[in-house]
């Protein structure tokens, strides 16, 4: 998105690269023309090279009316519609407005405010806040984000905009929204109410997001069932695909585990005879 702004530099050549060299005006003339052994112009061909789009071209393009919820909760936005279009959504809604003054407005009444001011900031400027610090596995601090996701408002954030940019059809914004999901730092309950979360609003075959949450529970369920095991046990109940993709990871451990101790048998055996005294 940002990044197809950005201007591809082109080297310059020397002013004078042949200083030494003195060409007559005819032969100039003649090296240069095209089928005379002269080479051709960079770009010669500049029909055929697509011109990079300038952001004031964004800018400068129609606004169009959000109306995002409904009833008491309905807020309007407004957003370019060059920068909306590069969604599949938008560009079919807008594709259906007209140049005769009538209104640009589109409707989304069961979106959740939040997720679509974070894609609007995407769109306008390739991220959204918090941002991702580089080269580490943290986003940007905030006084008034706790530096642990009690509730799992954190990873619903991070959750809604992902399922918000599958909607859009903006894959970036989506491969962004997962890697952020994992910076953050959840409770057990916490974790509960995003896998519910994920559970509902995502299909099935989404690994991307499923299996890694099958995967922590897998690993963590030992422990972290008694910091929420009823809020554990109703997920389970309330979603069975979630208990059975958790059950499965862990048969699939404990296979892999048993494979591991047939090809590496440990030396000696670390089971031992009970010990009984004497009466």
């Amino acid at each position: 998105m940002a990044e197809e702004f950005h201007e591809e530099v082109v080297e310059e050549q020397p002013s004078n690269p042949g200083a030494d060299v003195e060409m007559a005006e005819g032969d100039e003339a003649e090296a240069s023309a095209p089928g005379n052994g002269g080479e051709e112009l960079p770009f010669a061909g500049g029909d055929d090279v697509e011109q990079r789009v300038q952001f004031i071209s964004y800018l400068t393009s129609p606004v169009v009316t959000l109306v995002v919820g409904e009833g008491e909760s309905e807020t309007i936005l407004t957003a370019h519609q060059a920068l909306l279009t590069q969604s599949p959504f938008f560009s079919d809604a807008c594709a259906a407005f007209t140049d005769d003054g009538s209104p640009r407005q589109i409707d989304l009444p069961s979106e959740e405010l939040d997720a679509v001011g974070c894609f609007l900031e995407f769109l306008y400027t390739g991220d959204y806040f918090p941002k991702k610090l580089p080269g580490q596995r943290l986003l940007e601090q905030d006084p008034s984000i706790p530096a642990v996701d009690e509730t799992g408002e954190q990873l619903l954030k991070h959750a809604r905009v992902y399922t918000l940019a599958e909607k859009f059809g903006i894959e970036k914004l989506r491969s962004l929204a997962s890697s952020k999901i994992h910076c953050v730092n959840s409770t057990a309950k916490g974790e509960i109410t995003y896998a519910r979360y994920i559970y509902q609003y995502t299909s099935k075959d989404d690994t991307t997001v499923r299996a890694p949450v099958a995967n922590f529970w897998a690993t963590r369920s030992h422990t972290l069932r008694a910091e929420a095991e009823e809020e554990f046990r109703n997920l389970c109940l309330e979603f069975p695909q979630f208990g059975y993709d958790v059950l499965t990871r862990v048969l699939d451990e404990k296979l892999k585990r048993e494979r591991n101790d047939k090809l590496h048998p440990a030396q000696g055996s670390a089971r031992k005879r009970p010990r009984h005294g004497n009466a």
